[in-house]
């Protein structure tokens, strides 16, 4: 059966060798299964049968049937155009083309009883059909139109490139294609659910379902094939997952067996605040994970400010205590030197040996910590993509701490694993939380952990929206919060002026800033990231050791930069920012005691999305509920950089829309593996089958 799924689409009835290299090209079909999938994105109903008399303005398409009276050209050159003119009992309309003129020249003839399918436009008083399907009916023909309670079918329209039109590949010639493919195959295409899941569900089986997808009988029947269309590709998406999950789960790890003397010494004497009760919790699931000789991969979400880096830390010295190395691999060199440097402070007093490496690393300095490094003397390496280079040699890597894993592909993911013949414990951090759905699906081979709480004493950061035409206002409160001691940021999305979006550019800016807060009462920063590395980290630390008061920056600042004293984040052009960043960049602040605050600056006008986005800002800190309203208002191509990985590459489903249907399909998968991991077992053998042939096929990239 999987033959004929497999067969090339060359060899189906009326496709050839000609038709078929179009199909590759322009829609991704190249077998019959290519074809079975390639669903329709509307339907029309064409026995919506009208009288001429009885057109209305707000019909979408409708079918009129009469007699051809008239046939002419008018116009000339690019204006020129067949005209028909259909007559019934009741009326006239014009049937009109601009191109194809020949081919329906010699089609048409005057006389003729006609069927004519299309959108009705009207035009000084009167109606008119532009390129209208049509269809030659016999002197006899029945034109009474149907009772208007028919249950009548849907024929399907398919997505066409102008290359398939011209190519003569149609929704017509597609539709045929699609009838042939089920007459020829019935009985052919095997179901590839469990009994028990079909019957628990109430799924339609899989030919029939795939029918209905193209010709539904009606409405009904094609809502029940889309459901189990949808579910039965999360379900193989899940099965696929959750094995990926279970084979890594039995991967052999490095044990960590002993709570020694660097953790124990941290805990007690270095720790630099009591821990919450949600990362005593993380760190417990971690080490419960690095006791079962099993490797581990775990997600930890955690809210900007939320502590995740301390359990991180922890969780290296619990790495060191059992003879083996840790590394720290994050996004960008800010944030890796932010690292490095909290790393150094917290570990005072440790026989810890710390490391940073970057691409800016001077090969002065990169040759000697190398050679440490494959030598074992550095216990902790903190870096940027550097650390993925062939030349970076562990001695014996234990723990791999991946931060913002979201901004790494999978590939430069697993170089860091193949450091060890044996892979290291993964933790993957983000401070972006991940929709349940999402997590489900782009996560879900991964073990997960949430700190869903933050430290004591945190004031909740007051956001506020203001426009353009309120700027003096804000620069007033600003100048209100320096007085209190305070510093502030200031960001713009650019670095230089965009022909194409009318956004503040960052030049501009803190020259407005510099003429506002003049010195010498005022200091002003700034920082891009196309500053020379060096520079970057001198302005960077001006603003942390308070010699500025003010820092005029691009996102570079939206990770590592943690300034206790800075209680205001201001955001120009706001409205450009995604909510995920936005929640990002206000974490800068809010970091110490005081009352902290952002403020959104927009334009006057607002898209519905803009206004959607800074309205959910001003209304919640909580950032599980912002990623929900992100992934509504982005869908899930965009976030968490997930289009990098393939997996939500879905043919029909919707992670949004089909959110119970995501949740059912996880369930049925995990009850399916409970009982039967390698599905070996007869009743769910075309199960096994389905996924060794879509493995095969390539359909799905590796998650993580």
């Amino acid at each position: 059966m999987y033959d004929f799924l497999s067969t090339n689409i060359e060899y189906l009835k009326g496709v050839g060798p000609a038709r078929a290299q179009i199909l590759r090209q322009e829609a991704h079909i190249h077998t019959f299964e290519d074809l079975l999938y390639y669903f329709p994105f509307r339907y029309i109903n064409k026995n919506n049968i009208v009288k001429i008399a009885q057109i209305q303005d707000e019909q979408t398409y409708i079918t009129v049937r009469g007699r051809i009276v008239a046939l002419s050209e008018k116009g000339g050159g690019r204006q020129k155009r067949l005209v028909a003119s259909l007559h019934d009992d009741t009326g006239h309309i014009d049937l009109i083309w601009f191109s194809g003129l020949k081919w329906i020249k010699d089609k048409l003839k005057t006389g003729q009883w006609v069927s004519a399918f299309g959108k009705p436009n009207l035009y000084q008083h009167q109606f008119s059909l532009a390129h209208p399907d049509i269809e030659i009916l016999p002197p006899n023909a029945d034109l009474t139109p149907p009772p208007a309670d028919r249950n009548a079918a849907l024929d399907p329209v398919y997505s066409m490139t102008e290359t398939m039109k011209k190519k003569g590949v149609t929704i017509k010639s597609l539709t045929q294609m699609t009838r042939q493919l089920f007459a020829s195959g019935a009985g052919s295409i095997p179901e590839v659910l469990p009994k028990a899941v079909l019957e628990k569900y109430r799924l339609l089986p899989r030919e029939e379902a795939l029918r209905e997808m193209h010709f539904p009988s009606s409405p009904q029947q094609w809502q029940n094939a889309r459901i189990r269309c949808k579910f039965e590709e999360l379900f193989l998406l899940q099965i696929n997952i959750l094995q990926h999950k279970l084979s890594k789960k039995q991967q052999a790890g490095f044990i960590f067996a002993d709570v020694g003397e660097q953790f124990l010494h941290f805990f007690n004497h270095n720790l630099p605040f009591e821990l919450t009760g949600a990362q005593k919790r993380v760190i417990r699931e971690i080490r419960q994970d690095t006791k079962t000789g099993f490797q581990m991969n775990r997600l930890l979400q955690g809210d900007v400010g939320s502590g995740k880096t301390m359990v991180a830390l922890m969780v290296m010295l619990l790495a060191i205590d059992n003879g083996f190395q840790a590394c720290l691999m994050a996004p960008t060199e800010i944030l890796a030197r932010q690292h490095h440097q909290s790393f150094l402070k917290n570990l005072q007093g440790l026989p810890v040996r710390t490391a940073l490496l970057c691409g800016a690393t001077p090969k002065a300095e990169r040759k000697p910590l190398l050679l440490a490094l494959a030598q074992g003397d550095i216990q902790i390496l903190i870096g940027t993509h550097a650390l993925l280079e062939d030349e970076v040699v562990f001695k014996n890597l234990g723990l791999a701490v991946i931060d913002e894993q979201h901004r790494f592909g999978v590939a430069q993911r697993a170089k860091l694993w193949a450091k060890n013949s044996k892979p290291p414990h993964v933790l993957v951090m983000t401070a972006t939380p991940i929709p349940r759905t999402l997590g489900m699906t782009l996560y879900g081979d991964l073990d997960t952990s949430v700190i869903d709480e933050l430290p004591p004493n945190r004031k909740p950061i007051q956001t506020l929206h203001f426009t353009d035409s309120a700027r003096l206002r804000v620069f007033a409160f600003m100048r209100e919060e320096i007085r209190k001691g305070r510093q502030i940021y200031v960001v713009y999305p650019l670095i230089k002026e965009s022909e194409n979006l009318d956004l503040k550019d960052l030049m501009d800016g803190y020259e407005s800033i510099s003429r506002a807060f003049p010195l010498p009462e005022y200091a002003v920063s700034i920082v891009h990231g196309q500053m020379k590395p060096d520079v970057k980290a001198y302005e960077m630390q001006r603003f942390i050791k308070g010699e500025t008061q003010i820092m005029v920056s691009t996102t570079v600042i939206e990770v590592g930069v943690d300034v206790p004293n800075a209680s205001v984040m201001v955001i120009e052009n706001s409205e450009r920012f995604g909510l995920a960043q936005l929640h990002q960049l206000r974490g800068r602040v809010g970091r110490g005691a005081e009352q902290s605050y952002c403020l959104l600056m927009t334009a006057d006008k607002l898209s519905a999305d803009a206004k959607k986005r800074i309205q959910t800002m001003v209304a919640t800190q909580d950032g599980f509920k912002i990623a929900e309203a992100d992934l509504q208002l982005r869908g899930p191509g965009d976030l968490q950089g997930t289009q990098q990985s393939g997996v939500l590459e879905l043919r029909i489903a919707d992670l949004v829309e089909d959110a119970p249907i995501v949740q059912a399909a996880r369930t049925a998968a995990m009850e399916i593996l409970t009982e039967d991991p390698a599905l070996t077992s007869e009743k769910n053998l075309p199960l096994a089958l389905e996924v060794r042939h879509r493995k095969r096929e390539n359909f799905w990239a590796r998650i993580s």
